[in-house]
């Protein structure tokens, strides 16, 4: 297939870099689902993957809603963005009065907007003139999101509300059930956008048809007759269930039929639809069933290789490398080195999934810790293992000792450190004898470095870090460093 096209494409990594790197005005249809509780989606793949849940204290470590530097100065830029981006001066303006409000208030809801904007007006830019987007969301932000959509797209582009209305158990006694989702529907030019009318079953007419001129009726299995009437803003769709056999046990995964049914509406075929948090890849898949291209993005590599590839693969019969690519995972030491070149965060956060763990909260003084690798001693609790990821070539042994410090600091059992660049034999000897100071742990007779080092050469010919799940669970010999 054609590489160089943006077609049939998985793409790891942050999707607001992503989306800068496509050309403008080449995607007919957008769908986007975009996380919220960060938390939700990293215990759902990590404990269909282990069996086990995250502990609790993840969440500080997988907040990506934090007023930060980052945010910080996302939102002081947002005015300048917006303009950049031709939002009207008024509402670039109105940008401003929204920090003041929320900060104080809802600091975790400021920081998702500022994250969502900036996204969103790249999304503006990729959008043919007949295109259309959809922001899937749900009534605690729904409103926040409609002004940022009413900004970004135009207020005049605004073509629906539509709600997803499902039926799913628990209730609560203390409101009304809480059964639905909100899609927000624009159009990037009304009246150019495409959009082919969909018919819905309506009234029952049992056995008596109307057959009266120009009314489109439907007959169903069992004899009964049907008029079918336009489709309204209000969906009756089924979720997914536990016995589904769609069900992938992701956290936030969405029928087909819902995605299905948006594709069909908005697109033609061999049009390319692109989903920049595409998780699970419904979206994909709908998009490949119905006859569209299509580009998928996800920050997460556990969502990219072990849950939307594989479900390519099983539910579509494609393989990789040949119906479609996946593109940012580096699979060489040059790769790696040119992800460190362009976007040396999303580097280390390559790096600590490589070695399955889970990415801390991005921050501008992070301590010390990049990640963490949880681990099974046999306790109540998963135990954590402290990562610390270096690309530049010259690490000193001051960072050994740094790391050991926040070691004995957080009072964790274990510290790794990953490497880009392999140190020379003597700089080598030197951090080994300095981790060998924090001593070992021992679970159940065994003997495990309590400090730890790999390089990424290594990582990418499979070694991983000995804990003992990691090595129980690759097969790899036990540590030679026995109890007797």
């Amino acid at each position: 297939m054609n590489t160089t096209s943006w077609e049939n494409r998985l793409c790891y990594g942050d999707c607001l870099t992503i989306l800068q790197d496509m050309p403008p005005e080449s995607v007919d249809l957008i769908y986007l689902d975009p996380p919220f509780n960060s938390n939700r989606d990293y215990n759902a793949i990590y404990k269909d993957e282990t069996g086990r849940p995250l502990p609790d204290q993840i969440e500080a470590f997988c907040d990506s809603w934090a007023l930060d530097a980052v945010r910080e100065r996302a939102i002081r830029d947002m005015p300048i963005l917006m303009r950049e981006a031709g939002v009207e001066d008024e509402l670039a303006e109105f940008w401003r009065a929204w920090p003041n409000a929320l900060r104080k208030t809802q600091p975790r809801l400021l920081a998702y907007l500022s994250y969502m904007t900036e996204r969103l007006l790249s999304m503006r830019r990729l959008l043919k003139p007949t295109g259309s987007i959809y922001l899937h969301c749900d009534p605690t932000a729904s409103h926040y999101l409609k002004i940022i959509m009413d900004a970004v797209f135009g207020h005049g582009n605004f073509l629906n509300e539509i709600i997803w209305s499902y039926r799913t158990g628990g209730v609560s006694k203390h409101w009304f059930g809480r059964k639905h989702d909100v899609l927000l529907y624009y159009a990037r030019s009304k009246g150019s956008h495409v959009f082919h009318v969909a018919k819905e079953k309506s009234y029952n007419r049992d056995n008596k048809p109307y057959r009266f001129k120009g009314v489109e009726e439907f007959q169903d299995a069992e004899g009964k007759w049907y008029t079918m009437a336009s489709m309204r803003d209000v969906w009756e769709l089924n979720a997914i269930g536990r016995s589904s056999k769609e069900r992938l046990g992701y956290a936030t995964q969405k029928p087909l039929a819902l995605l299905e049914r948006i594709i069909k509406a908005s697109s033609n075929e061999g049009d390319l639809v692109l989903d920049p948090f595409c998780g699970c890849a419904t979206t994909i898949e709908a998009a490949h069933r119905l006859g569209r291209r299509w580009v998928g993005i996800d920050i997460a590599i556990h969502a990219i290789k072990r849950v939307a590839a594989v479900r390519l693969q099983d539910r579509l019969g494609l393989k990789d490398g040949i119906d479609f690519v996946i593109e940012g995972v580096p699979h060489s030491l040059e790769g790696a080195r040119d992800l460190w070149r362009r976007d040396p965060y999303h580097f280390q956060k390559w790096a600590v999934e490589q070695v399955d763990g889970f990415v801390t909260a991005r921050k501008a003084a992070d301590g010390g810790i990049d990640g963490r690798l949880y681990f099974d001693t046999g306790g109540k609790q998963l135990e954590s293992m402290l990562l610390e990821v270096k690309g530049g070539a010259n690490v000193g042994i001051g960072v050994v000792r740094d790391l050991r410090g926040v070691l004995e600091r957080e009072g964790v059992p274990m510290a790794g450190l990953i490497l880009l660049e392999e140190p020379a034999q003597r700089k080598e000897r030197n951090f080994q004898q300095e981790m060998a100071q924090a001593g070992d742990l021992e679970v159940n007779g065994v003997l495990y470095p309590r400090m730890q080092m790999l390089s990424v050469a290594e990582i990418l010919a499979g070694k991983r870090f000995r804990t003992p799940s990691v090595a129980r669970g690759r097969g790899e010999p036990q540590p030679n460093l026995s109890l007797s």
